[in-house]
């Protein structure tokens, strides 16, 4: 009797040009810590951030082209993903929106991609064929209006989306506007369908948002205010109620400095989020009412960490340096959260996004 084997694969997405490397994929041998190079692919132009389906073994990357006329626009890139190789091989390609996209999300059914628009101020709804090839764009919404930075939020910036666990709903979050919008998802028709906005306090310019895994709360980390802000949940109308907003800087730390990722550990006990400048993750504690308890903070090694991921079982959580051209490795300690660098990197141009997938061959 055959036993089953596990490979733990990262992907990665990256700022390059159409004819370089853009998505790379590396094993991560949890024995020996170490990572591995396997694959990458070019003909993207920066595909910055990628998602994952495991069960059809497919990514999606967005990435960067042009129209007939000339004009930018953005497009999403599925490559087929052959585990036993971790080997990637271009499928399709469609254009979405205009100027360009920063987030792609498919959702849990498989059948609708999210993409959103920061330079465009517009958010995009993306059916996917049966075979999970994206197929079309059936609705797009732009944002209006402006935030209390004049720099930094001067017109709408929606930096991701987010279905919700159920799929009922797509929430949005606006760099912006200081908001995070909830649309619900006519599913036969393709539409999003505006249900109301959960407001951060100005000057906070939400960028990333994590569901709890019980359902009950949604945090998301304000990259121009450098605060997580926590909000209850309410699952039937897909509403957020502002609950608190707390820093994620030390008290003392004056330099320049921007959040950017946000992650939950699969227990639902840790919250973790990423400096840029202060180049650190910091971690909280998830109380009962879903409020945060600050644990500590860790330098990630490297500078501008862009992006990281805890690892399927929460065993380790990998940190995407962009200015340093690194990946580092992290243990995570079960029942505290704390992390410990193992000592063990690996060199990657301008990494932006690491995905961890864990496949059974």
């Amino acid at each position: 009797m055959s036993q089953t084997k596990e490979r733990l694969l990262l992907f990665i997405g990256s700022y390059a040009e159409t004819a370089d490397p853009g998505v790379y994929v590396y094993e991560l041998d949890v024995e020996a810590e170490q990572f591995r190079r396997l694959d990458a692919a070019s003909g993207m132009k920066n595909p910055t951030f990628l998602n994952v389906q495991a069960e059809s073994g497919k990514l999606y990357a967005i990435s960067e082209t042009k129209t007939e006329d000339g004009e930018r626009t953005g497009e999403i890139v599925s490559l087929g993903i052959v585990p036993a190789k971790g080997t990637l091989a271009e499928l399709n390609r469609i254009r979405t929106i205009r100027p360009s996209t920063s987030h792609i999300q498919i959702d849990h059914a498989g059948k609708f991609a999210a993409v959103s628009g920061y330079h465009g101020g517009n958010v995009g709804l993306i059916k996917l064929s049966e075979d999970g090839q994206p197929a079309l764009l059936t609705d797009e919404r732009q944002h209006e209006g402006h935030g209390a930075d004049p720099v930094r939020q001067d017109r709408p910036h929606p930096h991701s989306a987010q279905f919700s666990p159920d799929d009922r709903y797509m929430l949005v979050a606006d760099l912006g506007l200081d908001l995070v919008r909830t649309y619900e998802i006519d599913r036969t028709a393709g539409k999003l369908i505006p249900r109301g906005d959960a407001m951060t306090p100005p000057g906070s310019g939400p960028r990333h948002l994590a569901f709890h895994p019980a359902g009950k709360f949604v945090y998301s980390i304000n990259e121009v205010g450098n605060s997580i802000t926590a909000y209850e949940y309410d699952e039937a109308g897909g509403r957020l109620t502002p609950l608190s907003t707390l820093s994620t800087l030390p008290d003392d730390f004056t330099g320049e400095n921007t959040t950017a990722e946000i992650a939950i550990s699969a227990d639902g006990r840790y919250l973790y989020g990423s400096n840029r400048g202060h180049d650190s993750i910091v971690q909280f504690r998830i109380q009962e009412d879903g409020e945060l308890a600050y644990v500590e903070h860790v330098p990630t090694e490297g500078g501008h960490p862009r992006h990281f991921a805890l690892t399927p079982g929460g065993d380790y959580l990998v940190v995407a340096n962009r200015d340093s051209n690194n990946l580092v490795l992290f243990r995570v300690d079960r029942e505290s959260g704390r992390l410990q660098f193992t000592g063990r990197t690996a060199e990657v141009s301008k990494p932006v996004c690491v995905q961890p997938v864990l496949f059974r061959l």
